[in-house]
């Protein structure tokens, strides 16, 4: 018998075509993997700890040097001596506007934290001794403890220029000028409206990153990855099992926490949660992709969960912006920041519950969230293809 004379064969090829019967049947076991799994109850009961533990003991909410708007409506001596005070305090950094309108689109786009306004009759009510003269503070309440700091920094300037005035600029009523401190975004001051959303995205990245990184090294463990090499299925059925049904988990976990923020706790939300479905769903997809790809890397479950520990879940409590201000950071962890997705989502949160719609912030944090899901999924499709294909 030759060559051409042989029957083919009729073994099945592992490169056969995409089959959503076969996604279906491994997505199904994959999400009785969850709910069977144990350390899917101690990932939701010893974080808690974890958390409360750096809460408790790694937080610190000072600032220094925050930016503040200055609006001169009033070009007087005594209006300009008070705008040499803010010049000269070192915990404010100075950014000198036009108009009230210039200073607000800024505070929007998040550049300064509070803007001071010193009134076109400043100088005359200042020198005509009769009080009434008023600074307006106007403090981006969406942060209620930096809030907090622009109005006592706004305080502090002003009684330090009134102390120091030797040749009686401030004039006989300078005991009657008083501040008035409004806050934008978050009147109330109240905490939880600004913790909440931000950790919205601390509780996505364990679901996405945490969980998803002891997927492919429980296989390996149990012995089930060699059965999976060795089926007929492609490489794309493989890792949307992994994928899916944590996406899935990812969003019901989100709507919850919407809920609960919303109806429980009183978190007011300005924004649509179509519109946060989005960046909701890129943030998943870098989370779900760098999980998998330390799992997919480490084959072993603590050594997957440790790598998570500080690849994701660390850095999106610390590195955020969601529990310190980014500005007050030094220059090289501040560009750290820029490669944390968790930085782009909290500000999405944070923006939707505070403000609304406010769309540069959203398209262009949703722009970076999108990058990464493309370099996370893509780069661990890259890292398992000769485990699966080759």
């Amino acid at each position: 018998m030759t060559a051409n004379d042989r029957p083919p064969s009729r073994a099945p090829s592992r490169r056969g075509a995409f089959s959503w019967r076969r996604l279906r049947a491994l997505s199904w076991k994959e999400t009785l993997q969850i709910v069977r799994d144990p350390s899917s109850i101690a990932i939701a009961f010893v974080l808690p700890v974890v958390l409360l533990l750096i809460f408790g003991f790694g937080i610190n909410l000072d600032t220094s040097r925050l930016g503040i708007g200055v609006v001169m409506e009033d070009g007087g001596a005594p209006a300009r001596r008070f705008a040499m005070a803010i010049e000269g305090s070192p915990y404010v950094r100075p950014v000198i506007g036009a108009s009230r309108q210039e200073m607000q689109t800024r505070m929007d786009a998040g550049e300064i934290r509070g803007i001071i306004v010193v009134p076109a009759d400043f100088s005359r009510k200042v020198l005509r001794g009769h009080g009434g003269a008023v600074i307006q503070v106007i403090a981006d309440g969406a942060e209620p403890n930096t809030a907090n700091f622009v109005a006592s920094y706004a305080q502090g300037i002003l009684q330090r220029w009134l102390a120091a005035d030797p040749r009686g600029l401030a004039g006989p009523a300078s005991a009657g000028i008083t501040l008035e401190p409004r806050y934008w975004f978050n009147p109330t001051t109240v905490s939880r409206n600004y913790l909440i959303p931000g950790s919205i995205s601390v509780i996505m990245t364990i679901i996405g990153a945490l969980l998803t990184s002891l997927v492919v090294a429980r296989e390996w463990e149990r012995g089930t990855m060699e059965a999976l090499l060795a089926a007929p299925i492609t490489r794309t059925e493989l890792l949307l099992s992994k994928i899916l049904p944590y996406y899935v988990l990812g969003m019901v976990a989100l709507v919850i926490c919407v809920l609960i923020a919303t109806l429980l706790m009183d978190v007011p939300m300005r924004g649509s949660m179509l519109v946060l479905f989005v960046p909701a769903s890129l943030f998943l997809g870098s989370a779900l992709g760098l999980g998998l790809l330390l799992s997919t890397v480490t084959r072993d479950q603590f050594d997957a969960a440790q790598s998570a520990l500080n690849a994701a879940f660390l850095p999106a409590a610390l590195l955020s912006g969601f529990i310190f201000e980014i500005g007050s950071m030094p220059a090289v962890v501040q560009a750290v920041t820029y490669l944390v997705p968790a930085r782009y989502f909290v500000s999405i949160l944070q923006t939707l519950f505070q403000a609304g719609h406010i769309w540069p912030v959203i398209w262009l944090n949703t722009l970076f969230l999108l990058l990464s899901a493309i370099f996370w999924l893509g780069f661990t499709a890259l890292k398992t293809r000769r485990r699966l294909d080759g």
